[in-house]
């Protein structure tokens, strides 16, 4: 939609986060500021346990340290902005500030959506082919599975920030949503938007879709498998190691179906969905892993 004043020179744009009580403002506060210590620590202590015990030198917690880092950098980068709105009651950011913030908050949600499907075959791989499992799952190739899942997500975050700031913005800086991001910003365009919108929904649906069916695949074989074993016991401790990763799957996708896979809006649930996946899903993926993971409990 076209506007008068648009202007390539814009400094600042502003936050609005989301309405609240004000009564709850001290409430708010205390419960980001839990979130994000308690993810911070328990994501720095996974890293830690992992480094220091030799018995989880596997493929499966190299990618957990991945998903780790990812988690501590997707809460970084929402949350305390997000504080810092609660207690100056202004969000202001900088033009810069809000593309490095939609650059990043893109670039590490696609890299955890490869990274997912990483595990996925991992996990595939140990039950399915387990006498294979140390020459397929090797140090070179895990590495290199590692790389690609962050590569992966850095071309698709710069196509999606390039495609949103090549846009003019002149009709306010008022951002209705926690943080930059895709949905809220072209609301501020001076322009058609129709070819972003196209592209955000085919880009991130196909990456989101692609990633899950494959994640389906695997888990069918996986299941397979698994009901082939003769022993319960056996079938138990195989299926304990994928029910954490089928938990953070379901907790992933559901977020992002309900931000980018449905028509434009402005929901009522859209700020609430957005502060569970910054805030509260980075603190539930470390405690989902060390309490349902028979190693990571012992490392701890």
């Amino acid at each position: 939609m076209e506007c008068g004043n648009a202007t390539s020179a814009l400094e600042n744009f502003e936050l609005l986060g989301f309405m609240y009580p004000k009564d709850l403002k001290f409430l708010l506060l205390f419960f980001f500021l839990l979130m994000y210590t308690l993810s911070l620590s328990g994501n720095s202590l996974i890293l830690l346990v992992v480094a220091l015990e030799s018995c989880l030198h596997k493929p499966m917690y190299w990618f957990l340290c991945h998903l780790s880092v990812m988690d501590m950098m997707v809460s970084s980068v929402v949350v305390p902005k997000l504080i810092q709105w609660l207690v100056k009651g202004n969000g202001v950011i900088s033009y810069a500030g809000c593309v490095s913030q939609l650059f990043l908050f893109h670039f590490l949600g696609c890299t955890e959506c490869f990274l997912y499907t990483v595990m996925a075959l991992d996990r595939f791989v140990a039950i399915c082919k387990p006498l294979h499992y140390g020459t397929l799952m090797n140090r070179q190739f895990c590495f290199c599975l590692a790389i690609g899942t962050w590569l992966g997500g850095s071309l698709h975050s710069v196509i999606q920030t390039s495609l949103t700031f090549r846009l003019p913005y002149g009709r306010g800086i008022l951002v209705t949503y926690i943080f930059c991001d895709i949905p809220a910003m072209l609301k501020l365009a001076c322009a058609d938007t129709s070819l972003n919108e196209m592209v955000t929904l085919v880009d991130i649906g196909f990456v989101a879709m692609t990633c899950f069916l494959l994640i389906l695949t695997s888990y069918v074989y996986i299941i397979s498998a698994i009901l082939r074993i003769p022993s319960s016991k056996g079938r138990h401790r195989a299926f304990s190691t994928c029910t954490a990763h089928i938990t953070l799957v379901v907790i992933y996708y559901v977020p992002v179906v309900y931000n980018y896979l449905r028509p434009a809006s402005q929901g009522s649930l859209d700020g609430v969905v957005a502060m569970f996946y910054t805030a509260v899903t980075p603190f539930l993926n470390p405690l989902i892993y060390t309490l349902r993971n028979k190693e990571m409990k012992v490392g701890l």
